[in-house]
This record gives C-alpha cells, sequence and structure tokens, in this order.
C-alpha cells in the first residue's frame, strides 16, 4: 500500500492557495507602499515614522500646512530623495525604477517661463526625459494626442513664454499623461492658475482616471478639491495626523492638529 508523505490535506492546500492567491492580488493593486518614513535635513525632521498605503485606481490628495513636507514626499515617491528611515514601494518597485509608469506635474511657480520652448516640445521631453533636438513622427503625433486629451492642441506650436498660467498647466499636464502613466503625481497643480483652470484640471484628471484606471496622488492646498474629487485624503504636518476617505480626513479635529486653527479657509470642514 502507497502511503502519502504530504502532512497536507487537499482541503487546506487548497484554502492555502487560495490565502497566498489574494495576498498576491492585494500586492498587485498596491501602487503606493510608504512605511516609517523619515526625513531629516541638518537638526530638522521634515518628515516622522509616515506610514500609509494606496490601492490602484484612487485619488489621493495631500494637504498640510506650508511646511509639512508634503513636496518632501512627493521627491521621495519620485525617487529623488531617499528617505534616513523606512520603505517606499512604487507600483511594486523602487521609487525611480520604472519612470515610464509614473507621470509627474511639477509646481509651476518653479519653472523657468523663459526657456526657448514650445508646448509640442515640452511634451515630448516627458517621453525622453530631456529636451528634444528634433522630433519624430512617431513622437509627434503621441503629443498632439496628449494636448488633445487636456484640450490644448491649438497650443502646439505657441512658445512656453507666451502660455498662461491655465495654458502651462494643460502643457505640462499633457507631458505627464503623454505614455500613459499609471501613476500621476502633481505637485500643488494649482498654483499661479485661476479657479476655472483648476476646476478644469480637477474634471481631466478624473477623466483620465476613469479612461485609463490611474492612481491620482496631488498635493494641494484646497480643501474644497480634496473634499469633493479626491477618494483618500493625507493630512499631513511632518507626521501623518490624518488619512481616509475626506468624510474621516477632513473632520475638525484633524485639521486643528495640522493646522492649528480652523479658520475661513477651511470652511468646508466635516463636523
Amino acid at each position: 500500500m502507497k502511503v502519502s508523505t504530504s502532512s497536507t490535506s487537499p482541503r487546506v492546500e487548497e484554502a492555502l492557495s487560495h490565502t497566498q492567491g489574494a495576498v498576491a492580488s492585494a500586492r498587485e493593486d498596491t501602487v503606493l507602499q510608504v512605511s516609517g518614513v523619515s526625513i531629516r535635513q541638518g537638526d530638522v525632521d521634515v518628515l516622522e515614522d509616515v506610514s500609509f498605503t494606496l490601492a490602484q485606481q484612487r485619488f489621493l490628495a495631500i494637504i498640510g500646512p506650508n511646511g509639512a513636507g508634503k513636496s518632501t514626499l512627493v521627491k521621495v515617491l519620485l525617487g529623488l530623495l531617499v528617505p534616513n528611515r523606512g520603505h517606499v514601494e512604487v507600483l511594486g518597485e523602487a521609487p525611480g525604477a520604472c519612470p515610464q509608469r509614473v507621470g509627474y506635474v511639477p509646481q509651476l511657480k518653479t519653472f523657468d517661463r523663459t526657456f526657448p520652448a514650445t508646448a509640442l516640445e515640452l511634451v515630448v521631453s516627458g517621453m525622453r526625459q530631456s529636451w528634444p533636438a528634433r522630433i519624430r513622427r512617431d513622437e509627434r503625433e503621441l503629443a498632439q494626442e496628449a494636448l488633445e486629451r487636456v484640450g490644448a492642441t491649438r497650443l502646439m506650436a505657441r512658445p512656453i513664454a507666451r502660455l498662461s498660467g491655465g495654458e502651462l498647466q494643460r502643457a505640462y499636464l499633457a507631458r505627464a499623461l503623454v505614455r500613459k502613466p499609471d501613476l500621476v503625481i502633481l505637485d500643488e497643480p494649482a498654483t499661479g492658475v485661476d479657479f476655472l483652470a483648476e476646476h478644469d484640471l480637477n474634471h481631466l484628471l478624473e477623466d483620465y482616471q476613469r479612461d485609463s484606471h490611474a492612481t491620482i496622488v496631488m498635493v494641494t492646498h484646497d480643501l474644497a478639491a480634496a473634499r469633493h474629487h479626491a477618494s483618500d485624503v493625507l493630512v499631513l504636518n511632518r507626521q501623518v495626523i490624518g488619512f481616509g476617505p475626506p468624510e474621516q480626513a477632513l473632520r475638525r479635529e484633524c485639521l486643528e492638529r495640522a493646522y492649528g486653527h480652523v479658520g475661513h479657509d477651511h470652511d468646508v470642514v466635516i463636523p
């Protein structure tokens, strides 16, 4: 008689297989995994033990006062800054390991508007990660498609020095979307633009997310935008003050801990 040497029954093996499959699926669905991240610059703790997880096809708004470490966190996610402590995974890889899957829109106020380039060249630079000396036909077609998506086809040949704040914002968004990324990160994209331009940006992001199933991460000072457009809100002031759906993270006590007050600028708080 043949005796089985397996100590695990078929039913247990099946349960283990299902569990392992569920864990693997959860890992695949995780876009950002930030665990215990701390950054110290000189004598200042810029970020302290920051941890959160973000799943696929979520829209995360990161809010907090000036100096809260929001832009520093963005640099960590982009792989531009290495934490002193902690671990970060972006799309299952180390930050910066898969730049073709990540689109980035920087703060417009940091950009040199006198740089001699057109909106088309700006968008193509998002594919090459450098300024193009000559644009290939396939690059032109992809850039035109991206500009069309953000309603800025007419800007293709216009020098960026002649673009308004809202127009430059659209061109930068096209640059971020041209490679159809799985993750789009925006660092205060509404800085220097009017309300209508900001309103258009939020809807363009929602449209792209619906069509591509991408994940959006946006640093913003606009609590109303966070309340109405984000699926998740991270309230940051060096540490994680709150994280969760807007109705949870934007409660009065959470914002008071982050900002030290709740005044007229924060009139969208949930009691």
